[in-house]
Order: structure tokens, then sequence, then C-alpha cells
């Protein structure tokens, strides 16, 4: 891949973008947004927690997206009794009576980690070393992951029994919370044709993993104005109860806040959406619009805004003003 200069590689990403999408689009009806959202991830170097009820295309979107992108793809169903060895890998003995590492299905470029919350903690936060330093620990060996390294997370809203609501911690890791919604009546009407006549759509891999590692440094060399990042700052603080800067809504309906996690993907996403939009630098609108899905599960609220039904939607909406 040899640009001869930066604004002609941001070009390049943006028709490479454009490709993609279409392609997705040949698979996955509707959920445009998701799409969008989720490609803006994987270039952002981040991960995704998908909140949606059953039947929703979750699992075919991330199997889509990895044949689009030409990275291998693993599925790993995440039940009670998943221990965390069955993530990452286990030691055996061989012929020779020495130990040898077997690597586990987090050994990929995509990880599908399907109903995330239905595993105890333990076996959650075998992703969360993963997640963070790219790399897994097993009896005191570090093995590093193949690059580029995604996860997307599955969650199910509705069926409480059996789950376990993911640590803070853990949450934090995601870059964006992407709420699945039901598709219009045009929507399920060209889903049911389409799944219900025999035809199977095949999609063409657009992308490899060097592009978009190359990508992927390119657009955290984009350059930001000061006031874009004093407003990506001063958004996250604004979250924060107790605190000068912490708004009045934060106060009253918080118990906690984001972190600075939250203000550097707020950057680095607002970087992405100007390029896909062929901007060359974001500017305040870019951060408006990856907020909601970058805050949204970065603000715990207390018992007040549960009992006025005020949604972590609202309180994000209330801060943007």
């Amino acid at each position: 891949m040899k640009y001869k200069s930066e604004v002609e590689a941001v070009d390049a990403f943006v028709e490479k973008y454009k490709e993609l999408s279409a392609e997705i689009g040949k698979v996955i009806v509707g959920q445009d947004e998701v799409v969008k959202n989720t490609l803006i991830s994987i270039f952002s170097q981040g991960h995704v927690l998908l909140v949606g009820v059953p039947g929703l295309a979750k699992t075919l979107l991330v199997n889509t997206i990895g044949q689009v992108l030409g990275l291998t793809y693993n599925r790993i169903q995440f039940t009670p009794d998943l221990m965390p060895s069955d993530i990452v890998g286990t030691e055996i003995l061989d012929e020779l009576r020495k130990f040898k590492f077997i690597k586990g299905p987090v050994f990929a470029n995509i990880i599908l980690a399907d109903e995330i919350n239905r595993t105890p903690p333990k076996t959650q936060s075998a992703l969360l070393e993963a997640m963070q330093e790219k790399s897994v620990t097993v009896a005191g060996v570090s093995y590093l992951l193949d690059a580029p390294f995604f996860v997307l997370a599955t969650q199910n809203p509705i069926e409480q029994e059996g789950t376990y609501p993911l640590p803070e911690a853990q949450l934090d890791r995601f870059m964006f919370n992407l709420i699945l919604d039901y598709p219009s009546f045009s929507e399920e009407m060209e889903v049911v044709k389409r799944t219900t006549s025999g035809q199977t759509e095949t999609v063409k891999k657009i992308l490899g993993a060097d592009e978009i590692l190359y990508f992927q440094q390119l657009l955290r060399k984009i350059p930001v104005a000061d006031n874009v990042m004093e407003f990506a700052v001063k958004l996250v603080a604004k979250t924060r109860v107790g605190t000068s800067s912490g708004h009045d809504w934060a106060n009253k309906y918080l118990n906690w806040g984001a972190g600075p996690r939250a203000s550097q993907y707020l950057i680095i996403g607002a970087k992405t959406h100007a390029a896909i939009n062929g901007k060359y630098s974001p500017d305040i609108e870019d951060v408006r619009a990856v907020s909601l899905p970058i805050l949204r599960h970065r603000i715990v609220r207390n018992y007040k805004a549960e009992a006025e039904g005020i949604s972590e939607e609202d309180l994000v909406r209330e801060f943007l003003k």
C-alpha cells in the first residue's frame, strides 16, 4: 500500500469503507447504524458490546464482517460452566512428558463472545487481559494475540435468569455499546424473502489484515483541533458526580460517571467518523455522533433515575446540550 500522501490514503479509506458497507449490505438488511459503528470500532482498535433480543442477526453480522475483512473468526458460546481455559487455551503433557500449550479460541482476529453475561465473572475476566493487553498469560508465559484483534460480545437484555452482569471494569473495555432494534416492516419483509427462498448471498473479501492495520495507524495520525478535544473532555467531565465540572443531572441521577478512557474513545471515534465521511480532521459534530454508544455503558444510574424512568440515553442527551 503505497499512497503518495496521507490525504490520498484517507481518500482510499473512504472508498474501501463504502465497498465494505455495500458488501455487508448484501447479507445484513437494515441495521445501517450498527454496521457503521462496528466498522468505526474496528478501525479505531476498539471492541463492541451488542445488546439485543435473540434473532436480530448479531452472529450473522460478525460472521459477515469477518468474511469481508478477510480475518480469522471464532465464536465462543458463553455458558455458566465455561472455564477460563476454554477461552485462552490450556497446557497438556505431550508424549515426551513435556508441557505443551494448546491455543484456545481467543487466538483469532475476530472473537464473537456470544451471550457474554451468561458466564461467571471469573471466566469473563479471562477476556479482560486479551481485550486490553492483546495477549494472554498461561502458567506465567505470555502469548501475543494475532493483530488486528477485535472482540464483539453479544448480550441478551430480556433473559435475566442465570445471567451475571458485566463488571464495570469489563464494560469500560468496550468502545461501543450498540443497541440492536427490531427491523422495520419493509426490512422484515426483505429478511423473510431472502431467508426463505433458498438463495444464499456470498460476500467477497474487501480488505486484508495488513490493510486494516495500516488504516488503523493512519486514522490515529489525523490531527484534532484543541476546541474539539476540549469539547470531548468537558463532555466526559459532566458525567462525574460530586466534581466541580459535574452536571446537575449527574449529581442528581448518577452513582458515578465515565473515566478517561471515554475521552480517549470519543477522540479516536470522532477521527474515524470524520474519515469515513471524507473529512481530514474531526469537528464537534463527529464527537457528538459517537458520544451515545461510547458513554451509555460508562455511566451508572442511581435509584432516583430508575424511579423517574430516566435512561442513560436521556442523560447523555442532556449532557450534550
